[in-house]
């Protein structure tokens, strides 16, 4: 069990897919993103339905759990997993046995769990919102994806290889980048991260030219490793408006 710790936009479900890609396993990736399954579907989405299992189940379905069966189940943003979900998670990962709704066979499925979040899980268990137990199931090699600004090295590479998906994507010329307009990529803290770096450059290739309005950034501060984050110590509204603006 793996878990993939990283800012929003730093390629987490990237390097989950490589990880499955790489593992020698036959069966399928499945993303799983909970934050955008309700609390009262999770149970049909995962683990599955029996036809008549509920009201609308007019067939039956498999689940993400049985479809990761021989391949590797994704969790992304583990940390957004609301308290009842967590105990029902718990019990399905403890021995990778679940029983679709409407039904009382137990079955199993062989799969990778690979999970990923942009939280400290430890602070979390300490709030009381995630609970300790699900962290330890889940949290066997503990891996750690670096922010674009701490790994500005792949920059270069990363202009190039999607500058060259773009061009192709949309059928375009290459936009020629002079070396001022590299610098400030190179330069820029990418607070998005490859997200932001990838639509930057997508933005690029449609416009055909290095926008302005994309350099007026470029007077940004870098972070400082030193300075407080958004969120620390639980500002209130006016505080965290006011590190914001900063």
């Amino acid at each position: 069990r793996i878990i993939l710790q990283g800012e929003t936009g730093v390629g987490k479900e990237l390097v989950a897919r490589h990880i499955h890609t790489f593992s020698g396993r036959k069966g399928a990736f499945v993303p799983i993103h909970p934050a955008s399954i309700s609390e009262s579907l999770f149970e049909s989405e995962c683990f599955g339905h029996e036809r008549g299992a509920f009201t609308g189940a007019a067939y039956a379905r498999k689940g993400f759990f049985a479809e990761a069966d021989q391949g590797t189940l994704f969790i992304d943003e583990v940390g957004d997993i609301p308290p009842l979900i967590q105990t029902k998670l718990l019990r399905v990962l403890q021995d990778q046995r679940f029983m679709r709704v409407g039904s009382n066979k137990l079955l199993s499925s062989d799969f990778r769990l690979v999970t990923a979040t942009n939280k400290d899980l430890r602070q979390e268990v300490a709030r009381g919102l995630f609970r300790a137990d699900l962290l330890f199931r889940i949290a066997v090699i503990p891996v750690i994806i670096p922010p674009l600004r701490e790994r500005r090295q792949d920059i270069p590479l990363l202009v190039e290889a999607y500058m060259a998906h773009f061009c192709r994507l949309y059928d375009r010329r290459p936009v020629l980048l002079s070396p001022d307009h590299l610098s400030f990529l190179y330069a820029y803290s990418w607070p998005g991260n490859v997200r932001e770096l990838k639509n930057a450059l997508e933005r690029i290739v449609i416009q055909g030219r290095f926008e302005p309005d994309f350099l007026q950034h470029a007077d940004r501060p870098a972070p400082n490793d030193a300075s407080p984050s958004l969120y620390e110590g639980f500002p209130s509204l006016e505080e965290l408006e006011k590190r914001y603006l900063r």
